[in-house]
């Protein structure tokens, strides 16, 4: 680092994200892109007009996505938040509604950690059960924010919208923030947009990058009750207006409306993900219950930092992390089909 760096920073550890090596093709099963492309909707809008149209600057209010949004989930436009990838809306909701502290769990998104770091926020680290589930109740009456993301990562466990309501219920007086990056392949019913109507201080956030196909357009939102969204537009008003570039808005607002397509590259990446799940605990794997686009497991029949070296050797990549909890297990993305038969080919010969 430099000597110019404010000395708040020089302590902080960014978050690390998934590795893009140029050295070779890889199959990436490491950062939970979809392995679908984006809908014939979004090839459309994405032309030479819209391309020209570059030289102008885009809607600071993003009406047309929120337009399309509120439509979907049955809300209101005042309702919707939209951002610069999910991060964005995360990061202004831990400016905006963390002056008391904020609790998550000891394993969970990264970020989390950075955010409370960077903003000078305190944070409360809940430990997951043994079996890796979070304990709604360790949540009840905790007098500070909460943000939760369900599914979890890099878990993929899901708690249901029973026990989030109960969080939001015994916390009146904070906002609790519900991370849904992986929600749409959780099943019907799994998301906690419904509950909006009746927690004023539940927060829901989404992202494109997953189910979508749009990780590289950077588009998120939010969903909550309209004091709160205000908020976050105070927040991204006083530090980037046009937060989200025209293309990617564009491209955002036909994935809302192509909704068929997406729901049905969801259900084969779910059945891949069941395959899959098959497929290691025939091998002697233990898998976590995943309700994302990812699994989590270990074998004691190597180590989990060996087989993800040994696999990128082979040309796949799949994500360790090397904290003492959860070392011995690596997060596999799914794939296609044929991805998934040659990850699962290639750990066989590791092992043999």
């Amino acid at each position: 680092m430099s000597e110019f760096l404010h000395s708040r920073y020089r302590a902080l550890s960014p978050y690390v994200p998934g590795e893009q090596p140029r050295d070779r093709s890889y199959i990436k099963l490491n950062t939970n892109e979809s392995p679908f492309p984006p809908s014939d909707g979004v090839l459309s809008v994405i032309n030479r007009q819209a391309v020209s149209d570059l030289r102008l600057y885009s809607d600071p209010e993003a009406l047309v996505l929120k337009e399309a949004l509120a439509s979907e989930y049955g809300v209101g436009r005042e309702n919707v938040f939209v951002s610069n990838g999910s991060d964005e809306a995360l990061y202004f909701a831990f400016m905006a509604f963390s002056e008391d502290g904020i609790a998550f769990p000891d394993i969970t998104y990264g970020f989390y950690r950075v955010f409370a770091d960077l903003l000078h926020i305190p944070a409360k680290l809940v430990p997951l059960r043994e079996d890796f589930t979070i304990q709604p109740g360790e949540y009840e009456d905790i007098h500070m924010a909460v943000v939760i993301a369900n599914p979890n990562a890099p878990t993929g466990i899901l708690l249901s919208t029973d026990e989030v309501e109960r969080i939001a219920a015994s916390n009146p007086e904070h906002v609790i923030i519900v991370d849904e990056a992986y929600i749409d392949f959780a099943g019907t019913g799994a998301s906690c947009v419904p509950l909006i109507g009746k927690y004023r201080n539940l927060l829901v956030v989404q992202t494109f990058s997953k189910s979508r196909s749009l990780a590289g357009a950077r588009v998120g939102y939010a969903i909550g009750d309209e004091a709160l969204i205000r908020d976050l537009e105070t927040l991204k008003f006083s530090v980037n207006p046009y937060n989200v570039n025209r293309l990617s808005m564009a491209a955002a607002a036909a994935a809302v409306r192509d909704r068929d397509y997406y729901q049905e590259t969801s259900s084969w990446i779910v059945e891949n993900r069941d395959f899959t799940e098959q497929g290691l605990r025939r091998m002697g794997f233990e898998v976590l219950p995943s309700k994302a686009n990812f699994v989590f497991a270990r074998t004691t029949r190597m180590d989990g930092a060996g087989l993800y070296q040994g696999l990128k050797e082979r040309g796949i990549l799949i994500r360790h992390f090397d904290s003492e909890r959860i070392r011995e297990y690596n997060r596999i993305t799914i794939g296609s089909r044929e991805n998934m038969e040659r990850l699962l080919a290639a750990i066989e010969a590791l092992l043999a």
